[in-house]
């Protein structure tokens, strides 16, 4: 099969929420080959604890080159500690400016239960507009349902939950199968 024929992985929403002093990162469990789901309980959200201070993040993208870029962001965190900002910055300079790196098909949201950002190959590292973020396939819808339901009452894993529910009965790249974790901001109780 050529290259250009290649049917290409498709696959994966991840939301990041913020509300009442802790951050919420879901993301589904499907992985798509062009129109064929190849697994349904991928695990897409990872805590890593790189000097004793916790950090979850969620991918989009080649697993391989998210678990790259989640090795080197644990790096720069040892050398950081506490710092997200900073290590997510040397990463995305690191990202753009490697050429391995450059290759990399993934997208990261990264949070500390303070910071909450999103990380890309193209050099970026975007603090979200009304403390949501979300990337991948089912992305966008995630983001509108989640922004339609950050005036309720809901908390935020309620809200992340139900709008990674109504991702993935729009997108056919996203299941409901999620994987969820929470972090306190730091200060919180």
């Amino acid at each position: 099969m050529a290259k250009d024929e290649f049917p290409g992985w498709h696959g994966t929403t991840i939301i990041g929420v913020r509300k009442g002093g802790k951050v919420v990162v879901a993301g589904d469990g499907q992985v798509s080959l062009g129109q064929t789901v190849i697994k349904g309980s991928a695990r897409k959200v990872r805590r890593l604890s790189p000097g004793g201070y916790d950090v979850v993040c969620g991918f989009a993208g080649s697993t391989a080159d998210a678990f790259t870029l989640l090795e080197r962001l644990e790096g720069k965190l040892e050398a950081t500690p506490g710092q997200l900002q900073r290590a997510s910055v040397e990463l995305a300079k690191d990202w753009r400016t490697d050429k391995y790196l450059q290759k990399l098909e993934a997208m990261l949201i990264v949070t500390d239960g303070s910071e909450l950002y999103i990380i890309t190959g193209a050099g970026d590292v975007l603090e979200p507009e009304h403390g949501i973020a979300a990337i991948g396939s089912g992305g966008n819808f995630a983001l509108a349902a989640a922004r339609g339901m950050l005036d309720s009452d809901k908390d935020a894993e309620a809200i992340a939950r139900d709008a990674m529910a109504i991702a993935s009965d729009i997108c056919v790249y996203t299941n409901g199968n999620l994987t969820v974790e929470t972090i306190d901001a730091k200060g919180s109780a």
